[in-house]
């Protein structure tokens, strides 16, 4: 339909009489050479459709209409009247019958149109929101030169007014959309468009909404509007043509529109269609340009911004504007409404019963026969067919006269033999069994064209097909169904409809009326339908025909792929060749080869995994019950008849049962549980049964290295999801196992980039689609809290779990003859006792022997076991090693035979490295490291003579399997350092083989060198081992400086050069027991103290380097730290000789002096000792640069260790000991930085203070408590310091910056407004608390000043935090919000550099409900609503889980926003004041179209403020 302002002559009513007065207007302007006037007398004299049937040119000349006119109008009456007549008697012969609009927002269904069948869908306005509405256009009309242009603007005006009322809707082209009386079309009919180049199409359309819409709602527009599709329209007797009708699907989902309205300047070229008067002519062959809002009214799209606009004529235009926010709201509870949920239907079981008969296998189906009945297919079906080559049918009845050109019969006979024939064959004119026999029945399949397509037997229209047809098909049912041709209750018919079948006399319905009464019922029918579309439409066809309901005979819920994989799978051929997938509705996918093997980083699990296999089942478990790692056969062999169950863990019900489904609940499109387990208690066995579990409701996989590339595996991931799940909502969710990662971080990394691919694939769902299964060792045996994400497996059964073993046992024994080795199984079943571990390796090692070589080869798998978990050796490995080679007659000794007595200490396992081999490891980890003991204390072998071994034996590193992996764990064991509460100088096992045999260690290490010569890491290690313990710091040089030259630009390596130097000089200051210090050794002592100061500026320089260069890097504070320790040792040194180390004052006089504030000219000039002191300042002038500028220096690097611990966390949250052992340093060296420079020694010579001293002490207070500085003030909330440490804090800081003499620093100014924030959260209450706007008025004199550069980012980040707008705040500045944030960023950027990658900002408040100090909710007030450790809290705020809680809820005011980029326009309580604002988890915008609408919780770091739990 057109505008709701253009009624023409095609919109009249069908019947003359229903015409009113305005149509009869109408009609006559349309007449050419009718004038204007004339139309107005007939609508003055109420002249409506009967009275116009009662006129002639007398009576209209007695009304003022002169002869001329009247006799066209009497004549042009006359012919409607004969054409409306011909119409009537024509109806009931019109082709079509009524069909079904293409699903919509899909491309790839196999939906096609007949010509002439009419859609069941009228055109409309909004319905309920999620049911498109639909518009025609038949497009019949249109010169070829104007249909693009045509059809860019139909579909526009119909967009934009899809969009601005909310309504899902397609438009048509190529449906009937008026009735035509000369063409004979009604509304509704297929008329099909012939179209060229149909990509210019969707150019075209792209380039319109760009030119057509505003520039802020372009982007909103390409969202909502999707490509043209092009439908095929088939002619009526089923053989395509070549028209389509082209469609486009307008999807205006809330979260792209939100409030927007969608004004339009369309440029116009309407077309002429019928009889149009020369004025309509012009007026609409020209192009016009204007703006428009169009909505759906109705059946039209109505444009109601008028072109000349007061305030009557915009009324309806206001009132649509003032509903827009509720047409979003209801459009939003629409979606919701509609979201899909992971089928839970049985139709796959339904479809395995009725199929087989209830045997539920197609090897030992009740039926021997099958009968398919079949109707046009389309291409992309064919691959999803094969289920009916393989099912074999007896006869094929093919209702597709095109099915041998390029329809189901050419794929069939591509992989199986046919026979063709024709409906007349099957008339019986012999012998039924001769016919049978001439017809080869039942040796090949029979393939019937019931309409026609071979020798040369023309197809029908559906209208003739049963008279011409319909016999001869009646004939072959007839024939088929004789109990003389097939037995008796032993076939089953198959109606397979390929396409929807929408009228009463299509054929397929006459088939079925058929099969129906030859079969007398409908047990041996079953139909499968495509969807729910085609299985109604059947349903209610057959319904009016037979009088019966087929729903319980009818599959309709799986699409084809689903069908085709699940009939697949009931063959055990099948199961044993090919692999499936899960599908919903309990139904199949089969997974391709190709596709599994483009899977590489998977190992996937599939629903039949296992059948059909012929593995040794005692093999198997006997590998398993050692210790072997678990495979999926061991829960296959276990499902077996006559075997118990696969031993349940406690926690295995409650991870199946409670954790998997609640994190399915989550919106997260990943989602991550952590399984943390004690190495050997069977942690990755419960993973692995839970995935065994879980295979027919998840896409199960096990990542296969955790050193893959991430990105990679989560493209592979997605993949897996997606497989024959293109377009199929809702999917099953893939449930990853990943195992044997060291670090969680690494887990989050592989979570980010799977969330960021479903992203890109634009997947969305109401529930999680990606679920990680992390099985992580635990370091300590500890038990660790459970929380909503992870659960903890310790080395202690239950009682249940110990009788669970127990009945196991009495199994096994009964199997197999050597249970009493099954040493991984007893282990368990013993609850892990130490006594039996302990006595299984005293028993195996009694004969052990160093010199022999297998015993040589078990004490290295040991060691490599203890010190680096699951370590293994390859089988062509061990066998060189063994000397193991092939016989000519027996074939290869087994490697286990190899290793004589102590095979049950070993098994085999898979190792998935850069090449996948097959090795042998310890059989459990306790057994590792009880055989170290045993080998120590009973066979005198002691580690550094196993790790000589390991080092020197060169025929390990010959060219062999497995060479890298041995290199890498080899090198893992020597550099590998644990950190933990106490300094770890070097890995567990050198510092182990210092204790056990001292000064061994040193020739492991020289070993190590020679077996990585290239190593800068292992050149590293040696060094660090010669000055930490050998005190050889010559020869720590000489190493440290090969690191060096083997990489030059790592900062680590640098660093240990540095370390060297500094170690040198504390042991000389330790072991110089002189004093005074002598002159010479004081030269000696700041010598190294400037060329270890030189070497670590050099470690930071390289460490900024790496920190930009490197993203994700963290940046290395060692050089830092190390200057400050020098500077310690430089202090030290200083207060031992004469000058500096007599009494208060000379205490003050070397504080002056390292701070620059004194020279040593002048304090030389005041020594009344100068000349016994000449030679001491001799030496301290030659190091003047490193005396001036030791505590510039060592408070610079305070401060940016306060930067760094203040500002910053790990990315992901978790503690990191290193960083604690390093704040521990730090904390020792402050105290001793602060002893000097904090404290003012001369102060007692007073009686009393002036005031500049007081000022003085008043600042040295506020550095000594790190209070002269933002970052200290802040860290007041972190460190919780107590409510009267703040005040103090407090009143130092407004004496320094209130007091009327005091000329204080900006520094100090902007320190105070922090101290008045901070306590505030800790004491509300104090009265050293400015008022609220009192301290906003002091901040806002600041910004009005000059700020030095050193200031703007302290001053920047108040300043956001302070003016974020409220009700009762009105400063002027507040309007300059952006500005400020823009500014703080800069800063940020420019001082943050170096340190801030591989961190994350640290978010100090919240943005609260209340407001004036309270708005600001500091982190620790979050953190206290959870009660949960710290790495505990981490996973609780990764998922997202935080923003649940309640107490979170009532803090904290949710703000909303809408998308723009990478961030999210946050709004204000002023109007007009949009603030930009970055989302924490960027995943959480992916997939959120430009301007959509998001609430939010804002936090507050450095780097701007932040949005959290976007919605």
């Amino acid at each position: 339909m057109g505008d709701q302002d253009e009624v023409q002559g095609e919109d009249l009513p069908p019947d003359i009489k229903d015409w009113s007065k305005q149509h009869v207007r109408e009609w006559v302007l349309s007449l050419d050479g009718v004038d204007h006037s004339v139309a107005e007398i007939l609508f003055q004299q109420d002249i409506n459709g009967p009275s116009l049937l009662r006129m002639d040119t007398t009576r209209l000349g007695s009304i003022g209409v002169t002869f001329g006119p009247a006799t066209l109008i009497i004549d042009s009456r006359d012919e409607v009247v004969k054409l409306q007549k011909e119409e009537s008697t024509s109806s009931t012969n019109f082709p079509g019958g009524p069909c079904k609009p293409y699903p919509f927002h899909s491309y790839h269904h196999a939906h096609r149109y007949r010509q002439d069948s009419i859609l069941d869908v009228t055109e409309s306005g909004t319905l309920d929101f999620i049911e498109p509405c639909h518009e025609y256009k038949g497009f019949y009309n249109t010169p070829d030169e104007k249909k693009k242009s045509k059809f860019t603007y139909e579909v526009l005006r119909f967009a934009s007014a899809c969009m601005n009322s909310r309504t899902n809707g397609t438009i048509h082209f190529g449906i009937g959309d008026k009735k035509d009386r000369q063409r004979n079309y009604k509304h509704g009919q297929v008329l099909g468009v012939a179209v060229g180049d149909k990509e210019a199409y969707d150019e075209e359309l792209r380039k319109a909404i760009d030119g057509c819409f505003l520039y802020k709602h372009k982007q909103i527009a390409h969202d909502c509007i999707k490509p043209p599709r092009f439908v095929g329209v088939l002619n009526n007797n089923w053989t395509s043509s070549h028209k389509c009708v082209i469609e486009v699907d307008i999807v205006p989902e809330s979260k792209i529109c939100e409030d927007n309205f969608f004004q339009t300047t369309l440029k116009e070229l309407k077309q002429t269609q019928e009889n149009m008067d020369k004025n309509n002519a012009k007026r609409e062959g020209t192009e016009t340009k204007s703006k428009q809002l169009y909505i759906r009214d109705d059946g039209s799209s109505n444009n109601i911004l008028p072109k000349t606009q007061t305030n009557k004529s915009m009324k309806e235009y206001n009132q649509f504007i003032d509903r827009v926010t509720q047409l979003s709201q209801l459009r939003k509870q629409a979606e919701e409404k509609h979201l899909q949920v992971i089928k839970s239907s049985t139709q796959g079981s339904r479809l395995s019963h009725m199929i087989t008969g209830g045997s539920l296998s197609l090897d030992k189906s009740h039926f021997e026969h099958y009968v398919i009945v079949t109707n046009k297919s389309h291409p992309i079906q064919l691959d999803s067919l094969e289920f009916l080559v393989e099912l074999n049918p007896t006869a094929v009845l093919d209702f597709d006269p095109e099915s041998a050109k390029q329809g189901l019969q050419c794929y069939f006979e591509q992989q199986s033999s046919v026979n063709v024939h024709l409906p007349v064959k099957y008339k019986i004119t012999e012998g039924v069994e001769d016919i049978a026999s001439k017809l080869k029945l039942t040796r090949d399949t029979s393939w019937v064209f019931c309409n026609g397509g071979i020798e040369d037997e023309r197809p029908s229209d559906i209208d003739q097909w049963l008279k011409e047809k319909g016999a001869s098909v009646r004939d072959v049912v007839s024939f088929l169904c004789r109990k003389d041709v097939l037995p008796n209750q032993r076939f089953l018919v198959i109606f397979v409809l390929l396409s929807t079948v929408n009228e009463t006399m299509d054929p397929l319905v006459e088939a079925f009326m058929t099969f129906y009464q030859e079969l007398k019922g409908t047990e041996r029918i079953l139909c499968l339908c495509e969807n729910e579309n085609a299985f109604s439409s059947w349903k209610d066809l057959i319904e009016v025909r037979c009088r019966i309901n087929i729903s319980d005979r009818c599959i309709y819920e799986l699409s084809f792929p689903e069908v085709n994989g699940t009939v697949l799978s009931l063959w055990s051929k099948n199961r044993r060749l090919r692999r499936f997938l899960p599908c919903g509705g309990e139904s199949k996918v089969p997974l391709d080869k190709k596709v599994e093997r483009s899977l590489d980083t998977l190992a996937v699990l599939c629903v039949n995994q296992c059948e059909g296999g012929n593995e040794d089942k005692l093999l198997k478990e006997e590998n398993f019950y050692k210790g072997g790692n678990v495979s999926w056969w061991n829960f296959f062999f276990s499902e077996e008849p006559g075997s118990t169950p696969f031993i349940k863990r406690d926690k295995f019900d409650y991870i199946v049962n409670t954790v998997i489904p609640d994190l399915c609940s989550l919106t997260k499109a990943c989602v991550l549980f952590h399984l943390m387990h004690v190495a050997g208690c069977g942690g990755t066995t419960l993973a692995m049964h839970t995935l065994w579990a879980l295979r027919d409701r998840f896409r199960c996989a096990v990542l296969r290295n955790s050193k893959a590339d991430f990105a990679e595996v989560a493209d592979q991931v997605v993949k897996l999801l997606m497989i024959d799940n293109e377009e199929q909502q809702p999917r099953l969710p893939v449930l990853l196992m990943i195992d044997d990662f060291d670090d969680k971080e690494k887990v989050f990394d592989l979570r980010q980039l799977i969330e960021k691919e479903c992203a890109k694939k634009g997947i969305r769902s109401k529930t999680a689609q990606v679920i990680l299964l992390n099985c992580m060792r635990s370091e300590s045996p500890e038990p660790i809290p459970q929380t909503a994400d992870s659960v903890f497996i310790g080395n202690n059964l239950s009682d249940k779990e110990q009788k669970l073993f127990e009945n196991k046992l009495r199994e096994i024994e009964k199997t197999h003859r050597n249970a009493e080795t099954f040493y991984g199984f007893m282990i368990m079943k013993t609850n892990f006792k130490p006594e039996y571990v302990e006595g299984v390796a005293r028993n195996t090692l009694k004969s052990f022997s160093m010199n022999q070589k297998h015993a040589q080869l078990l004490a290295v798998l040991v060691l490599l076991d203890v010190y680096c978990k699951g370590s293994s050796l390859s089988i062509s490995l061990c066998e060189e090693f063994l000397d193991l080679q092939p016989k000519p007659v027996c074939g290869s000794v087994k490697v286990e035979d190899g290793f004589g007595k102590f095979s049950p200490l070993i098994a085999r396992c898979l190792v998935q490295d850069k090449l996948v081999f097959e090795a042998v490891k310890i059989i459990h980890p306790s057994i590792a490291v009880h055989c170290l003991q045993e080998l120590t204390r009973t066979h005198n072998v002691t580690k550094s003579e196993i790790t000589d071994i390991l080092l020197t034996t060169q025929k390990l590193y010959e060219s062999t399997q497995g060479k890298d992996k041995l290199l890498q764990d080899v090198r893992h064991i020597l550099v590998k350092r644990y950190y933990v509460e106490e300094v770890s100088q070097f890995s567990p096992l050198i510092q182990e083989i210092a204790n056990e045999t001292p000064g061994q260690e040193e020739m492991v290490l020289r070993n190590a060198s020679k077996i990585f010569p290239k190593d800068a890491i292992v050149s590293q290690l040696l060094a660090r081992y010669y000055y930490l313990k050998k005190k050889d710091f010559l020869e720590a040089r000489v190493l440290a400086q090969r690191a060096r030259d083997l990489f030059k630009n790592s900062s680590y390596i640098a660093d240990t050069a540095a370390q060297v130097i500094k170690h040198e000089m504390k042991n000389a200051i330790s072991n110089d027991k002189e004093a005074p210090l002598s002159p010479d050794k004081l030269k000696s002592f700041l010598k190294m103290a400037q060329a270890a100061i030189k070497a670590f500026k050099e470690t930071q320089n390289l460490a900024k380097k790496e920190s930009i260069q490197r993203l994700n890097r963290p940046f290395n504070v060692s050089g830092c730290l190390g200057e400050i320790e020098v500077g310690v040792l430089v202090i030290q040194v200083l207060e031992k000789i004469p000058i500096f180390s007599f009494h208060n004052l000379r205490h003050d006089i070397l504080s002056g002096v390292l701070s620059g504030s004194l020279t040593l000219q002048g304090v030389e000039g005041n020594d009344q000792k100068q000349d016994r002191h000449r030679r001491f300042y001799s030496v301290l002038r030659e190091f003047e640069d490193v005396l001036y500028n030791l505590k510039y220096r060592m408070k610079a690097n305070f401060d940016l260790f306060d930067n760094v611990y203040v500002h910053f966390g790990t990315r992901f949250g978790m503690k990191d000991s290193r960083e604690q052992r390093t704040q521990a340093e730090l904390f020792k060296c402050f105290e001793k930085y602060a002893k000097l420079f904090c404290k003012t020694e001369a102060a007692a010579l007073w009686k009393e203070k002036p005031f500049w001293l007081k000022l003085h002490q008043a600042r040295q207070s506020l550095e000594m408590q790190k209070a002269d500085n933002f970052s200290g003030i802040l860290s007041c909330l972190s460190n919780e310091r107590f409510p009267a440490t703040v005040e103090n804090i407090a009143q130092l800081c407004s004496f320094v910056s209130e007091h009327p003499n005091s000329n204080p620093t900006m520094k100090e100014r902007i320190n105070f407004i922090y101290i008045n924030v901070v306590l505030s959260c800790v004491k509300l209450g104090s009265q050293h608390i400015q008022p609220y706007h009192t301290l906003v008025g002091h901040l806002c004199r600041i910004l009005r000043e000059q700020i030095p550069l050193s200031d703007t980012l302290p001053l920047y980040f108040i300043t956001v935090l302070l003016l974020w707008p409220h009700k009762n705040l009105c400063f002027k500045e507040c309007e300059g919000l952006g500005k400020y944030i823009s500014l703080m960023k800069t800063a940020y950027h420019s001082v943050m550099k170096e340190v801030m990658n591989g961190k994350r900002p640290v978010l100090h408040f919240f943005l609260g409900r209340k407001q004036g100090y309270q708005q600001l909710v500091h982190f620790g007030e979050i953190k206290r609503c959870i009660k949960v450790e710290q790495d505990q809290f981490a996973s609780v705020w990764e998922n997202g889980q935080i923003w649940k809680e309640k107490k979170v809820k009532e803090l904290l005011r949710r703000v909303n926003g809408r998308v723009k980029g990478d961030l999210i326009l946050a709004y204000t309580c002023i109007p007009d004041l949009t603030v930009e604002v970055s989302p924490v988890f960027r995943s959480e915008l992916r997939g959120r179209a430009q301007g959509s609408r998001v609430s939010f919780f804002i936090g507050f770091s450095m780097n701007g403020p932040l949005a959290l739990d976007i919605n």
